[in-house]
């Protein structure tokens, strides 16, 4: 059985820009020797899709999460399902469930009108995706995955990203619009080579990427990681919440913001009002976390649920429609409409 580095999965997964050089130099090993890791790494497949984390807000658009039930029976229906949802321009995520529901859907749209229209096209087109509940999603918190590091002092080098929300008004000219682009394409594009495909020097797309990151639309570069291989248990914790105060919801953010085994939480609009995204490399801790919330939060969960979660098919945080020929995006300077 292969023997994994969880360290460098920790610092390679949380940063897919991270170089070589300076991996070496927190984990205090030699550049070869972690080559030579991470193509056993490779090899394994344990890091699948790398993923660039776009503030979505910052574009005017509006995340909506769709959980399907019954979406298939066979593998071969799975397939062709993924193909099909893979290839609507508004589809930003898919990610597959281990109970009530099966397919999980992330939609960024302008407005919900265009959301409706979209949702209404796939159901139209696979009978299989008819039954379904919809959330609004409103901000999401992104934490590290701390708990896969085996060195606490490693911990300190990633922090929480906040997505979603309000944001003021931001402009992006065509440059701009290239490098976002070739950026989603390629999370882990070298410089040289994103200047070439954006057709601009080096200098400009350096430029760029700083300032888009020093504005905060540009959140992190990450790898999703093949958990069922590296024996990770993950699950999504769904909460709906009454007599919630401003203090009591600040004690429940700080506690998930403390607890390293939860790597997500979505404030949400819907059936639910948070979804929180808890892995472990001991299903039983899973238990306790969720237990150890509904005791320290009583006052505050009116009903819960828990769904084992399975895998990733599509991570983005843009969709591609903005990208076609025709679209305002592709045409002329976007104006964000969404006020902080």
């Amino acid at each position: 059985m292969v023997k994994f580095d969880h360290n460098l999965i920790y610092l390679h997964s949380e940063n897919a820009r991270m170089t070589l050089k300076d991996i070496a130099y927190h984990l205090k090993k030699s550049p070869q020797r972690l080559k030579y890791s991470l193509s056993v790494l490779d090899k394994e497949s344990i890091f699948t899709t790398p993923f660039c984390i776009f503030d979505y807000s910052y574009f005017g658009l509006i995340m909506f999460r769709v959980y399907f039930k019954g979406g298939y029976i066979h593998d071969h229906d799975k397939e062709i399902i993924i193909k099909e949802l893979s290839e609507n321009s508004f589809v930003t995520s898919i990610y597959e469930l281990t109970g009530e529901f099966d397919f999980v859907l992330e939609f960024a749209s302008p407005n919900p009108s265009k959301f409706n229209k979209e949702l209404k096209k796939i159901s139209s087109i696979n009978s299989m995706l008819k039954d379904y509940k919809i959330i609004l999603n409103l901000v999401t918190y992104i934490y590290p995955k701390n708990y896969i590091s085996k060195n606490n002092d490693l911990n300190i080098l990633n922090t929480e990203k906040i997505i979603g929300g309000d944001r003021e008004r931001e402009l992006f000219n065509r440059n701009e619009k290239d490098v976002i682009k070739n950026l989603i394409l390629d999370p882990k594009i070298r410089i040289m080579e994103l200047a070439s495909k954006s057709e601009l020097n080096v200098k400009t797309v350096k430029s760029i990427l700083k300032n888009l990151i020093k504005k905060n639309i540009i959140k992190g570069f990450k790898y999703n990681i093949d958990t069922n291989k590296l024996g990770i248990n993950k699950s999504r914790l769904f909460l709906k919440l009454h007599n919630l105060s401003l203090d009591r919801e600040s004690d429940l953010m700080k506690h998930m913001l403390n607890t390293k085994e939860i790597v997500q939480v979505n404030k949400t609009v819907g059936d639910w009002d948070m979804e929180i995204d808890i892995e472990s490399l001991d299903k039983g801790k899973i238990r306790y976390i969720t237990m150890q919330i509904r005791e320290l939060f009583v006052d505050l969960i009116e009903r819960f649920n828990i769904i084992e979660f399975y895998k990733y098919y599509k991570r983005s945080y843009l969709p591609s429609y903005i990208f076609k020929e025709g679209e305002d995006f592709q045409d002329k300077i976007i104006i964000i409409d969404l006020k902080k």
